[in-house]
């Protein structure tokens, strides 16, 4: 196996029992086969998309299917859920990697269905010696770890969810440590884009499916943000899974993204789209965090987005040196502000979607940094 000069990648300890190193054919170099936990989702699907398009054979579960298994847009969708340990197991039969993007459905009950999930894909990733990859939050760390937060920062979450992603990374850790399996996590911020429909966004920022007249902003002038992009969180994911031969057995990594230094960007960048777009200039308004508490006893999702402000009052950046060391200098995929805002609204419904004149002009007009995007149709979201 080839190695690395590698980073710090928030590796704490060295396992007594280390893992054989992979096969460098199908480890490193060749696609191989994935369990995609949370395919129906945004970074499940975006991630199991990009896996197909890069030639691996990727398997999904889903509830409710009225046959058995499925192939469907070159996926391999089979019947379960991932709380069922039997069904979790058998579709990750032969797999090379899991990603665990998976919620509980309605993202209801997180203290009793989240860990529970996740102990089925360490016993899954255990028996099949595979490598399990997480989508990291912001959440995990508390005032004491801001403004820059690094991988090996000490995570005292302030929120009940947070408290729940810390553990989450504590048995995975402790699963890699021990030998068991691999881990890649990838912390990112606020999802935006594509297949993030469940996000500040949709849920603040603008109104789904709804031309965009009115901006909230939740944030305030000075105070920074970190956004990501889904498609380019969905790329790095898949080249982190392409190198996970050359990665220690637990890798922890930060991506930048879409960092909003002055805390305004992202709206700034919103009204000129749609500027640009419709000739008309939205209005600044800000979001009414008095009306959450009120809600809060009664809403799940309210008490939520509650907990959540002092990520709006207190700037947070991941910086991604250790990520960029890994993947190359130019290995971290970055769509411009611009085109990244434009695919989101587009996306949710805010914006038609804009259709090149010939295929001169949609040569011309292409993102290359962009990758493609779902069926741009606004989803339902939980009120």
């Amino acid at each position: 196996m080839n190695t690395l000069n590698m980073p710090d990648l928030g590796t704490t300890s060295t396992s007594s029992n280390p893992l054989p190193p992979l096969d460098s054919t199908t480890a490193a170099n060749g696609p191989g086969t994935a369990l995609v936990l949370g395919a129906t989702g945004g970074v499940g699907g975006s991630v199991a998309r990009r896996l197909r398009d890069a030639g691996w054979t990727v398997r999904a579960l889903r509830r409710g299917m009225a046959v058995d298994q499925e192939l469907r847009d070159g996926i391999h969708w089979q019947c379960g859920d991932a709380m069922n340990r039997e069904d979790v197991m058998s579709a990750a039969q032969g797999c090379d990697v899991i990603v665990h993007a998976v919620n509980p459905p309605g993202y209801q009950r997180w203290n009793e269905l989240v860990l529970p999930m996740l102990d089925n894909t360490i016993a899954a990733a255990t028996a099949q010696r595979a490598t399990v990859v997480l989508p990291g939050t912001v959440y995990n760390f508390g005032s004491d770890a801001l403004p820059e937060p690094r991988e090996h920062s000490p995570q005292r979450p302030i929120t009940r969810k947070g408290a729940i992603r810390v553990e989450m990374e504590r048995r995975l850790q402790h699963g890699a440590e021990r030998g068991a399996f691999r881990v890649i996590i990838l912390r990112a911020g606020d999802f935006f884009g594509p297949g993030a429909a469940n996000s500040w966004f949709s849920q603040c920022l603008v109104a789904p499916g709804k031309p965009v007249t009115k901006i909230q902003q939740p944030g305030r002038a000075g105070v920074g943000h970190q956004w990501a992009y889904l498609p380019d969180v969905a790329e790095t994911m898949k080249r982190l899974i392409e190198r996970r031969a050359d990665l220690p057995a637990f890798a922890r990594l930060h991506f930048d993204g879409h960092w909003d230094a002055s805390g305004t960007r992202m709206a700034d960048t919103v009204r000129r789209v749609v500027l640009q777009r419709t000739g008309r200039s939205p209005r600044m308004t800000r979001f009414p965090w008095w009306v959450l508490p009120l809600g809060a006893p009664f809403v799940t999702l309210l008490r939520e987005m509650a907990e959540m402000r002092y990520l709006w009052r207190e700037p947070l950046h991941l910086c991604d040196t250790a990520l960029r060391q890994v993947l190359g200098r130019d290995g971290v995929p970055h769509t411009g502000w611009e085109a990244a805002v434009e695919a989101s609204l587009e996306f949710l419904g805010c914006l038609p979607v804009a259709m090149p004149a010939s295929p001169t002009s949609a040569a011309s007009a292409a993102t290359p940094a962009a990758p493609a995007a779902p069926a741009k149709q606004p989803l339902p979201l939980p009120h």
